[in-house]
């Protein structure tokens, strides 16, 4: 006769065991709902491009990929960098130049074609090429999702102060600069990222793999998401804009220069304004003109 510690046993026993097999199978569940979460540092933006009409779906598709990663290290150039520091004068050497003349020959009919259809001169369409990505051999290897959804991630307090901490004690900005910095950049990066959404999505691209300089431009032609969402030309008439090809490069730098007044009548107190916009820095102004002359001559 049992007892009544054996008669509890025989209940309880299979009673655990079942309540053991319903917890291990719901753990699969609970994994992938934890997968499932936003990450937390995007948490917000995700919840911004969403109220901004970009659809739910999509946009937790995009950031619920590995490769889309919070990157402080990476945007932390972007707040030591300085153009001053640049060497500029390597591209007037007689290689560069040599290599330039020779671009020129081999995309002779590319290069005409735009100067013909958008009135800019190409010389100055290679100089730039020349100086943004060594007449395309490079191009930047960084994610530029990454960047973007990274810099305007850092609107949020817990954000911007991962970045802070990325970035060299010897190398910062005072906390007040870079405050007043990251605020001025977190809105100009979202801009970037909407554009960058847009163009992947009307071009077809998976966003992620498109990869660029430490501030998210992109192709042979440096052009930032807004840039190439608004000016980019399909050169080859493939169908297709893609600013990793020579043809198109060349056809949207052509028609970006157009689009801020260039003209083959312009003078160089005209050029110097226009190419400014493509860069904001004298120094590289100044060395595109002294390329293009050199390449006249």
């Amino acid at each position: 006769m049992k007892t009544l510690i054996h008669k509890a046993h025989d209940f309880f026993f299979p009673v655990l065991i079942l309540l053991l097999l319903l917890m291990f199978s719901a753990l699969p569940n609970v994994v992938q709902a934890q997968e499932n979460l936003p990450k937390q540092e995007f948490k917000n933006l995700i919840q911004r491009l969403i109220n901004d009409g970009f659809s739910q779906e999509d946009i937790h598709k995009i950031f619920d990929n590995p490769k889309v990663t919070f990157d402080p290290k990476g945007v932390s150039l972007f707040f030591i960098h300085s153009e001053s520091s640049l060497d500029y004068d390597q591209f007037l050497s007689s290689d560069s130049i040599s290599n330039a003349r020779a671009y020129m020959e081999k995309h002779r009919e590319d290069l005409e074609k735009a100067q013909e259809e958008y009135g800019v001169d190409k010389t100055i369409i290679t100089a730039i090429i020349l100086v943004e990505t060594r007449l395309g051999t490079y191009v930047g290897n960084r994610p530029i999702l990454n960047t973007l959804s990274t810099m305007a991630a850092i609107a949020g307090k817990t954000e911007r102060e991962s970045l802070w901490n990325a970035i060299s004690d010897s190398r910062r900005l005072t906390k007040i600069k870079f405050e007043q910095k990251a605020n001025k950049k977190s809105e100009w990066a979202y801009k970037e990222l909407k554009a960058l959404l847009k163009f992947s999505t009307q071009e077809s691209i998976d966003p992620s793999t498109i990869t660029g300089s430490y501030a998210g431009a992109m192709g042979i032609s440096q052009f930032m998401p807004s840039n190439a969402l608004t000016l980019a030309k399909d050169g080859n008439k493939d169908g297709h804009v893609n600013l990793f090809t020579h043809a198109d490069a060349i056809h949207s730098i052509a028609n970006y220069l157009n689009h801020y007044g260039w003209e083959p009548s312009v003078t160089r107190q005209q050029a110097h304004k226009i190419l400014y916009k493509y860069n904001h820095s004298n120094y590289y102004v100044d060395t595109l003109l002294k390329i293009s002359d050199k390449l006249k001559g």
